[in-house]
């Protein structure tokens, strides 16, 4: 059996090697909403939302949009979405909508992270196994990935999104979701043979090191450019491993942040 990085760890492919682990910080509560507060006080504060009927509502209207898997709507209205955003923009925090975090990146919409996940997820009964997620962002797919799988290994190469995503995921305390800093192109080795592996980023082609680290029977979801002479459009790309080979099925146009490697 492998090894498993404590939580969360820290890779260094600038250095060419890992480096050290960094403990998880503590985690802090956050005071029970007070009804006669205003709301857009009590949203700042992050605990305006805690209501699941809001995340029930959200569900809803997944289910509408053709998402059937019961694992995954239970994951969407369990993980709280507005503890993802910045507090500007919590209002915003179940609509169907993208929102940026920083950095130039955003957090996908809900729709599309149940879209995806449902791919992931599509012929198997209970959780997945091993999950490899490329982009962190803010750690909300992460949370709910890690609801769906027994072990996910999500990797992020922007530090500041990295340190956001380890506190914002500090107070789940999910012990089966492993935080890693790298190149996300590159995968994550150590942690492989994934059954599943998902990209939050959308490049020219689908990185050999995924494919390598993908598991025979194991499905890879992410967004592709749509070609050379369509600059900025995507589909979403399912990637079957068959013993056979490689089976891959184009989807839907989609929108993700470019699929960059180093750093930074």
């Amino acid at each position: 059996m492998k090894e498993r990085p404590p939580f969360p760890a820290r890779l260094d492919f600038l250095a060419g090697k890992p480096k050290g682990n960094r403990p998880a910080p503590g985690h802090a509560h956050s005071a029970p909403s007070q009804v006669a507060k205003p709301l857009g006080s009590v949203l700042s504060q992050g605990v305006g939302l805690d209501s699941s009927a809001v995340r029930m509502n959200m569900v809803k209207k997944l289910a509408g949009q053709g998402v059937t898997d019961a694992l995954v709507l239970s994951a969407m209205g369990s993980i709280e979405r507005h503890r993802f955003v910045d507090s500007a923009l919590v209002n915003q925090a179940y609509e169907d909508t993208s929102l940026p975090i920083g950095l130039g990146q955003t957090i996908s919409k809900p729709g599309v992270v149940a879209r995806m996940a449902e791919l992931l997820r599509q012929g198997t009964a209970g959780k997945l196994g091993r999950v490899l997620e490329i982009g962190t962002g803010c750690g909300y797919q992460a949370a709910v990935l890690s609801l769906l799988a027994h072990e996910v290994y999500s990797i992020e190469r922007l530090r500041g999104l990295h340190d956001k995503a380890r506190d914002n995921l500090r107070h789940l305390r999910l012990a089966n979701l492993h935080l890693l800093f790298g190149d996300g192109m590159a995968g994550y080795a150590k942690g492989a043979p994934y059954v599943a592996i998902i990209a939050a980023a959308g490049g020219e082609a689908v990185p050999q090191a995924w494919i390598d680290q993908l598991a025979v029977g194991g499905r890879l979801v992410a967004p592709v450019s749509a070609g050379s002479t369509a600059a900025g459009q995507q589909a979403l790309v399912v990637i079957d491993k068959t013993p056979q080979g490689l089976r891959q099925t184009v989807l839907e146009a989609v929108h993700f942040v470019p699929l960059k490697s180093g750093v930074a």
